[in-house]
């Protein structure tokens, strides 16, 4: 009998060689996210952009042992790329993107998610989010290491409970510092409710310093007027 099959008849083996290995690398990445990427992977996977017909891998592993580390080898320059790389201008082209589309991605951040690192921005903002505030409304500004804001919250409960529910929260969105913010009826508190706030706001920051988060201050915001509880030494 013969032994030899038909090309209707052979069988199918998965393809290898650069081709066949770059789509299963393709295939993982849209399976299981590019976070189940090693750092070399993911350069391997640029370098798939600029290098026809030739197996990466090698070349990504020499290039991150050469620069210290993925992000040394995507801020390279392009003199340094090709010549501890021996990149060619196409692959040293895909290699300049990556750096520039984070800039890009981190100036649009910063657009859209206000940074309140000082006062007269923390005031800027309050002027726009507390337009149609209900009088009496607690807020909370919810802030990460870089006092960008992740969250800008109404409080709810009672004020035995808001130490929890802030911390709750807190955790919730990764906060590590926050603001709290009361909306005060007529514009200026007497004494007595700033002595009350301040029990609160003294409350909240036991209960949040257990998770390292830090209480900036309490404010007492109404008609233009602000009153901060750290200045007046109440916090």
């Amino acid at each position: 009998m013969s032994s030899s099959l038909s090309p209707g008849n052979r069988p199918s083996f998965d393809s290898t060689g650069p081709a066949g290995h770059r789509g299963r690398m393709r295939e993982r990445l849209l399976s299981r996210g590019p976070e189940a990427l090693a750092d070399y992977e993911i350069l391997e996977m640029l370098l798939f952009l600029g290098i026809a017909r030739r197996d990466t891998k090698p070349l990504a592993k020499q290039l991150i042992n050469s620069f210290g580390s993925l992000a040394g080898v995507l801020t390279a320059s392009p003199s340094a790329l090709a010549m501890t790389g021996g990149l060619g201008v196409d692959a040293i082209a895909v290699l300049r993107l990556p750096e520039e589309a984070a800039h890009r991605l981190a100036r649009a951040e910063s657009r859209t998610t206000p940074i309140l690192n000082n006062w007269d921005r923390l005031l800027e903002y309050l002027d726009k989010a507390l337009v149609g505030a209900v009088p009496g409304q607690l807020r909370a500004l919810l802030l990460d290491n870089r006092n960008r804001l992740l969250a800008d919250e109404t409080v709810q409960g009672e004020p035995e409970h808001v130490p929890h529910v802030l911390a709750g929260r807190a955790l919730t969105v990764h906060a590590t510092a926050l603001i709290l913010i009361r909306v005060v009826p007529g514009g200026a508190p007497d004494k007595a409710l700033m002595k009350r706030e301040a029990a609160l706001a003294v409350a909240v920051r036991t209960a949040v310093s257990l998770l390292s988060v830090i209480l900036h201050d309490h404010m007492l915001v109404g008609m233009g007027n602000w009153i901060s509880l750290t200045q007046k030494g109440l916090l």
